[in-house]
């Protein structure tokens, strides 16, 4: 079964010469995925509108820029603004925002938050979902951003992105990491993992979807740096199945079964979804609601 565009850039194969991997064409990588198994995930119920359920507000940021950390780049941002928001609020961050957004994709994330607040399960959440940026020539520097395993993504939120949406929206942002959570898929899900590493003060809620834990920038060496490493107060979920990515830059279900094995091994508050399906989020947004209740538990 062909590759979705959707899997094809969240891989990073858009970024990547028709044959620059030994020899091996993007077609031919493309073909060696199985996606067949996606078929048995649709959105939660609470993905869905709900007649009487007040709905949160989206304001589209096109082409923001007013980064330091990534200088001269630039990028789409959304920021949703939840009924009864307070003036101290939690936050969730969605890495590649566009499809975590987008109200007809597989996870619907601002109608889970809607319908969450309604039935009194959350508390008034601003969710910023933010797409990897481009220099402001044409090409994407998604890669360099997600999979590098430095602090620079998070200090990319810290400095730039979070005191931006609190002047615009008029909030200030809980410091309480446990409210502040960070959501990707692919590399986005290891970004997302990366950032509560490097600033556990910072994010403490991770949800990472077939997270690139594979070496692409060195992501491999996670689960031996978690079983290494003090423990660090950061809850976390991983999400993968059995179809996977598998191709040269590695096996995504056995890295993530690896890096959940090292979570256990270090004693994480952690869980672990393994499902049958491919590297898609449709496994993460049927389990979307569901993942936040667990999350976000007292």
């Amino acid at each position: 079964m062909p590759m979705s565009v959707e899997t094809y850039v969240a891989l990073g194969l858009d970024q990547w010469g028709p044959n620059e991997i030994n020899g091996r064409s993007n077609a031919e990588i493309m073909k060696s995925l199985n996606v067949d198994g996606d078929a048995a995930y649709h959105p939660c119920t609470e993905a869905y509108p709900v007649e009487g359920n007040e709905q949160g507000t989206v304001t589209k940021f096109a082409d923001w820029q007013q980064t330091q950390v990534y200088a001269g780049s630039i990028r789409d941002m959304w920021v949703y603004r939840p009924p009864g928001m307070q003036n101290l609020s939690s936050v969730i961050v969605f890495n590649d925002g566009g499809e975590y957004y987008n109200p007809q994709g597989a996870v619907r994330a601002t109608h889970v938050l809607d319908n969450m607040l309604a039935a009194g399960e959350i508390e008034p959440t601003v969710a910023v979902f933010i797409n990897p940026g481009s220099p402001q020539v044409y090409a994407s520097q998604r890669s360099y951003e997600y999979d590098s395993m430095t602090p620079d993504y998070g200090r990319f939120l810290i400095d730039d992105v979070l005191p931006f949406v609190e002047k615009e929206l008029g909030v200030t942002f809980t410091d309480d990491p446990r409210r502040r959570t960070v959501c990707g898929i692919s590399s986005g899900g290891i970004c997302a993992f990366n950032t509560a590493w490097h600033h556990p003060d910072s994010f403490a809620r991770v949800l990472s979807h077939c997270g690139s834990f594979t070496n692409i920038r060195g992501g491999h060496n996670f689960p031996y740096l978690v079983r290494t490493t003090q423990r660090k107060d950061i809850r976390v979920i991983l999400q993968s199945g059995e179809q996977d990515a598998s191709l040269l830059l590695g096996d995504w279900p056995l890295a993530n079964k690896t890096m959940a094995d090292a979570l256990a091994y270090a004693g994480y508050d952690y869980r672990f979804e393994f499902g049958t399906g491919g590297h898609s989020r449709r496994h993460g947004g049927a389990i979307f609601a569901d993942s936040l209740r667990w999350l976000w538990r007292d």
